[in-house]
């Protein structure tokens, strides 16, 4: 026997009211959207009214001249948007304004074919924009004529907002649509003339019909020097560029349009480096216009702080900083991406991240880095100027961009052994290329100035070989380099942390044993004076000049690292360091001949001392400020006046 189950269909319930004043209320964040919402929906119907005149030019009623006008009235509290365009007929603005979330544009795209399609510049795509204006206002009324149709045949809609409308009859001399806004008191602030010029601006530059607000007239006046200045007309000036300038062919756009468009998006009045305008089709399309910078903003080193691209849907302004697209390393690249099939929300203004947004983020990356190699490959000198604007932000690269490494790390800059300067001008390709027969490894050190770097201890063997050491003295290198392990398949090796066996030749090998002959049974007395302020004691051959160095384990924290972690306020265990001492010097040569142990012990604790202020004192324990270390030293000093001689 089979079940027979009576099945039902029902449609969703809903309040209009409390549904509309959800969508007014939670949609937008921002209460100036309105402008981009209604001034999208008039430039939307002027782009319709362009598409159907091409098969129907008495559409334009001899008026071929598109555009959209914004005005305001103080005394009367209202705002009004107006358009020539394409127009509604009663049917249309009873669907169209009479249910929520049904976009014209929508179904007016839909019935597109072949190029009109593709040449497509409407942009209304959700049918809700046009509810954004009972965020500022208490009463919206509508005047609409449909091209083409007879002036008898206009029609008013009028609503509160509040879940109902009204709809009359009217002449309307024009065809296209008025929009008229009764403003709330609360938001009065949107009836200023010069902040209605900027936001409009701001949201409308990329528009391809002129928007227009009404300009008073100026009246004949004196000048200074008695001169008469000529008065202006009263007139609709437009106050829009009227073109998406990343929309047109690359070859038909001069490097000064270039400049001033970056100006324009990025609100910086110097000319930038250089710029990359792509267009990117397959499986995922969109337009990018990528900028880098000549100079840095004074909150780059602020990685909390806004930045992104502007981002732009089928050319409507969505937002300012779409982070999603830069990466943080980034985050000093200017410019737009506009894309024509990115998922958005119903309000435009929450990005929802998928395979999309991860491939243009992808393509961005790859962009910006061909950009920089370019330069660099080029323009040592640009590139140079770049490198001292960002170079300790792209340092950031390797730790963020695992799949980028290798390409970061042929941007980034070094000083170096190779030349007498602090200036950073070593790319990683230029040390491989010095690098002598047999070096397998990069051989850097990191101090807290360039000054400490060149005059480390750590580099004296490395001087006397002739090998070429990076000199590191950025805060961020000690993070850079626990990510860096490697490049060009060559790994990176500090001179200040592990054992140095590699550097030594046979020659090397017997001179060392010779002279640890010399000073047998020193190391473990120093081990025993000094106590737990070190890990062990040895002897090394890094240094040719200084009786000793403190080292860092292979693995081990180094005291930069230390120093790093104690300045963001981090918890930082306590470390201990190898002691290496010089077995060829005089000062240990001595050392080993002292038999008093009490003078053994604190002449131990000058040479540890010296060492340490070498590593410009890196931890707590050592108590090594200025001060504690010249009386500390001194009265070392002073009871071993013998050894002073020496």
């Amino acid at each position: 026997m089979t079940d027979t189950v009576q099945q039902e269909t029902h449609g969703f319930q809903t309040e209009v009211k409390q549904l509309l004043q959800l969508m007014i209320h939670s949609l937008y964040s921002n209460k100036e959207i309105f402008l981009r919402e209604l001034v999208s929906n008039a430039a939307d119907a002027a782009d319709k009214l362009r598409f159907k005149a091409l098969s129907n030019d008495a559409l334009y009623e001899n008026d071929g001249d598109l555009h959209v006008k914004v005005s305001c009235n103080k005394d009367a509290g209202t705002i009004t948007i107006s358009d020539n365009g394409i127009g509604m007929t009663k049917e249309e603005v009873i669907a169209n304004l009479g249910t929520i979330a049904k976009s014209g544009t929508s179904d007016f795209f839909s019935n597109l074919s072949g190029d009109q399609a593709k040449d497509s510049q409407l942009i209304g795509q959700f049918g809700v924009g046009f509810y954004s204006a009972f965020i500022v206002a208490d009463n919206v009324t509508v005047k609409t004529r449909a091209a083409g149709a007879p002036v008898s045949e206009g029609v008013q809609w009028e609503s509160q907002g509040e879940g109902e409308f009204t709809t009359a009859d009217i002449e309307k001399e024009t065809r296209g649509t008025e929009i008229t806004l009764h403003i709330r008191d609360e938001d009065k602030e949107f009836l200023d003339d010069w902040k209605l010029r900027s936001i409009i601006t701001k949201y409308s530059d990329h528009i391809s019909i002129p928007v227009q607000m009404f300009k008073a007239e100026v009246p004949e006046s004196d000048g200074p020097d008695g001169e008469k200045i000529p008065g202006e007309p009263a007139k609709w000036e437009p106050i829009n560029k009227a073109t998406a300038l990343w929309t047109r062919e690359k070859a038909d756009i001069t490097d000064d349009e270039y400049n001033e468009f970056y100006k324009h998006v990025s609100h910086d009045y110097a000319d930038p480096l250089t710029w990359s305008h792509n267009r990117v089709e397959g499986k995922t399309e969109y337009t990018s216009l990528l900028y880098i910078p000549s100079k840095a903003p004074f909150d780059m080193y602020n990685r909390d702080q806004k930045h992104g691209l502007k981002l732009f849907v089928q050319r409507v302004f969505i937002m300012d900083d779409a982070e999603q697209f830069m990466p943080t390393y980034l985050r000093f690249v200017k410019g737009l991406l506009d894309s024509n099939d990115l998922p958005l929300n119903v309000s435009r203004e929450i990005l929802q991240d998928n395979k999309i947004t991860q491939a243009m983020r992808n393509g961005c990356t790859k962009k910006v880095l061909q950009m920089l190699e370019k330069m660099a490959k080029k323009d040592a000198e640009k590139y140079q100027g770049f490198w001292s604007e960002f170079g300790n932000v792209l340092k950031e690269g390797p730790a963020e961009d695992f799949g980028n490494k290798e390409k970061i790390a042929g941007l980034l800059r070094f000083a170096s052994t190779h030349n007498d300067s602090d200036i950073e001008n070593v790319s990683l390709a230029d040390y491989i290329s010095r690098m002598q027969e047999g070096q397998d490894k990069i051989y850097y050190v990191t101090a807290d100035s360039y000054q400490a770097a060149k005059t480390s201890p750590h580099l004296e063997i490395f001087r006397k070989k002739g090998i070429e050491v990076l000199l590191m003295s950025e805060r961020i290198d000690e993070w850079l380099m626990s990510h860096l392990t490697e490049f060009d398949e060559k790994s990176f090796q500090s001179i200040a942390q592990g054992n140095l066996d590699e550097l030594d030749s046979e020659d090397d090998k017997a001179a060392k044993e010779e002279a640890e002959k010399a000073v047998e049974g020193v190391l473990e007395r120093v081990k025993t004076a000094l106590g737990d302020k070190v890990n062990e004691v040895k002897f090394t051959h890094r240094l040719t000049e200084s009786p000793a160095c403190i080292v860092a384990d292979e693995n081990g924290m180094t005291t930069q690292m230390v120093k790093l972690m104690q300045a963001a306020g981090q918890p930082v265990p306590e470390v201990t360091y190898h002691l290496e001492l010089n077995p060829e010097h005089d000062l240990v040569k001595h050392l080993s001949d002292v038999q008093d142990e009490e003078l053994f012990k604190r002449w131990s604790g000058v040479l540890f001392d010296q060492a340490a202020l070498s590593e410009q004192g890196s931890r707590k324990s050592l108590k090594l400020g200025c001060h504690l270390f010249k009386s500390s030293l001194i009265e070392r000093l002073i009871a071993v006046p013998d050894l002073l001689e020496q």
